[in-house]
Order: C-alpha cells, then sequence, then structure tokens
C-alpha cells in the first residue's frame, strides 16, 4: 500500500507516497475509492463484471496539485453522474492533459461507507521529493525518504 488515512478532526484525508506523478495520480485514486466503499463491498469488488474506458481531463502545466484536484474530481464525476466506480488505472501526464486506461464496475453495486462532497484544497500537497529528502509520517504514517513523490489530500465528507 502507498496510501493511507491521514488523521484529521472533521474531515477525511489520504497521505500518499509514490516512485512518480502519475503512480502518485494512481494511488490517490484507489486510495479515494477505498474509503468511499465498505468492507463488504471491497470483498465483493472482484466479482462484478468490469469495464475499459479512457478518461481525460486537463492538466495544468507545473501544478500537479491542481491536476490531482482536478483528477479526484473526475473520478467522484464519474461515480456519481456516470454511474461507473473506478477499480484500478494506469495514468499518463503531459504538459497539458491527463489520460487514463480505467477499470470500472457498475457504481450502483458498490455499498458506500461513506459520501465525499468535495476534494478540497486545504493542506494540499502534491510534490517531487528530492533524493535523500525526508517526509515525517504522522500516526500511522511511516516516514518517507526521497526521491519519489508525496501527495496529501482532505476530502469533504
Amino acid at each position: 500500500m502507498s496510501w493511507w488515512v491521514l488523521p484529521t478532526t472533521a474531515d477525511i484525508g489520504i497521505t500518499v507516497f509514490a516512485k512518480s506523478a502519475p503512480h502518485l495520480m494512481e494511488e490517490c485514486a484507489k486510495g479515494l475509492q477505498s474509503i468511499v466503499m465498505s468492507e463488504q463491498a471491497e470483498k465483493d469488488l472482484h466479482s462484478h463484471i468490469r469495464h475499459t474506458s479512457q478518461w481525460r481531463i486537463e492538466a495544468i502545466p507545473n501544478r500537479e496539485d491542481l491536476t490531482l484536484v482536478r483528477w479526484l474530481e473526475e473520478i467522484l464525476y464519474q461515480c456519481e453522474v456516470e454511474g461507473r466506480f473506478l477499480v484500478d488505472c494506469q495514468i499518463r501526464i503531459d504538459d497539458f492533459e491527463l489520460e487514463s486506461q480505467v477499470s470500472w464496475v457498475d457504481s450502483n453495486l458498490i455499498e458506500r461507507e461513506l459520501e465525499i462532497k468535495a476534494v478540497t484544497r486545504h493542506e494540499l500537497q502534491c510534490r517531487a521529493i528530492a533524493e535523500s529528502e525526508l517526509i515525517h509520517g504522522v500516526g500511522d504514517i511511516p516516514d518517507f525518504e526521497g526521491p519519489g513523490w508525496f501527495g496529501q489530500i482532505i476530502f469533504d465528507i
């Protein structure tokens, strides 16, 4: 696992470590989906028929943090409006676009434990970690030493 639930007082967040920006976006997506679904839904997830699609969003050049927010908002939109619950993804990012090959199931089949109303920018972080740079963990979140990528995002529930 490359993501952990971030201790917050009222909302819920995740902290993510990854080897690259695209991998960080993938892990954030998996973290988001995991905290939304119930334990039973997680157990049943692989029994549902999977579909594949390509999802694209506009990337903001040199602002991986804002691109991350847009990506997670797209995942929530796909789930709530289009009925597609993301299960897995592979991401490619360039200066102008985030493109993802996604695997999804019918969102009506997924029992949810909580509802995320919005992706916030509160305490938002998404950045490269330099060689030997240390990010100190909080609570159950371990320390992380670069090189790599670090992300932190809070969701309004």
